[in-house]
């Protein structure tokens, strides 16, 4: 023999008079008569085929199979909510302009903007990269959202990780650190730019700028055929360069914030993505 099905309906009307202790207020909370609220609990009542509540003139208590009914009916009312949220979150549209900077753009994003159009597939990403100095000064002009970097504490935003930047050069190929030595970096703006040729300076290690590019993967390039070091983040090594450690008399450099940067009244569909960012880059 089937199974009695439990419509949505009667359980809300159920939970409410056991939540208010009364058919009245139940009634009065979920805008409908009393007379309809006490009509939805009698159907209930003969669809399990018992009675859920004691009921006098003064008092209405939850009975027995009441009370072992009512965890059930408010997860399938939870469950219901959730998954009409998440069908009407499906059909969201719009378009969002990301800023973030060129490694993140090519190493950290794309996976991640891949699992967000799967969620949202209405939602139209537009992402730039570059240098984020600037970036979260365009807020609401350029960007709904910049994944900037900044030096510890500093830049507002919220916190998604720290970054270490590192010195770095060819896996493959000999490198002698000549004097002066040859780096490759980012152009002027640039925070790991800024560190390595202060710490150079300060360390009174002569160097040479030997490359400047916009791009991540030429500074790469050039630093992975052994013409230069270069500075990287920690958490984007690339596969072809080796880190370079204090033992080869290279300064210490300091840890990067990375911080998620929002513009006021943000849409629907940038406000889905910005959390989706803090939940898969955050740490």
């Amino acid at each position: 023999m089937a199974l009695p099905s439990l419509d949505p309906d009667l359980l809300k009307a159920f939970v409410a008079v056991a939540e208010h202790r009364s058919f009245t207020r139940a009634a009065t909370a979920l805008n409908r008569t009393q007379s309809a609220v006490s009509m939805q609990v009698m159907r209930l009542e003969e669809r399990v085929g018992t009675a859920l509540f004691h009921r006098t003139k003064v008092h209405v208590e939850l009975s027995l199979a009441g009370e072992r009914l009512l965890g059930y009916a408010r997860r399938i009312l939870q469950l219901g909510d959730e998954a009409v949220g998440q069908l009407q979150q499906h059909k969201v549209e719009g378009r969002v302009r990301l800023g973030v900077m060129d490694d993140y753009g090519t190493h950290v994003m794309p996976p991640v903007l891949a699992r967000f159009a799967a969620d949202y597939p209405h939602i139209r990403v537009e992402m730039e990269t570059g240098l984020t100095a600037r970036m979260p000064q365009r807020l609401g002009k350029d960007f709904d959202i910049v994944i900037a970097m900044h030096p510890h504490g500093q830049g507002g935003g919220e916190l998604l990780r720290q970054e270490q930047a590192v010195w770095a050069t060819s896996a493959s190929h000999p490198v002698e650190l000549q004097h002066p030595l040859p780096v490759a970096l980012y152009p002027r703006g640039c925070l790991f730019r800024e560190w390595a040729t202060e710490a150079l300076d300060s360390a009174r290690i002569a160097w040479r700028l030997a490359f400047v590019s916009h791009g991540l993967a030429a500074v790469e390039s050039i630093a992975a055929q052994g013409l230069a070091v270069t500075v990287v983040k920690s958490g984007t090594f690339p596969a072809r360069l080796r880190a370079l450690s204090e033992a080869e008399n290279l300064p210490r450099l300091p840890a990067a914030d990375i911080r998620l940067h929002r513009a006021r009244n943000l849409p629907r569909a940038a406000s889905l993505l910005a959390e989706q960012i803090v939940q898969a880059v955050g740490r």
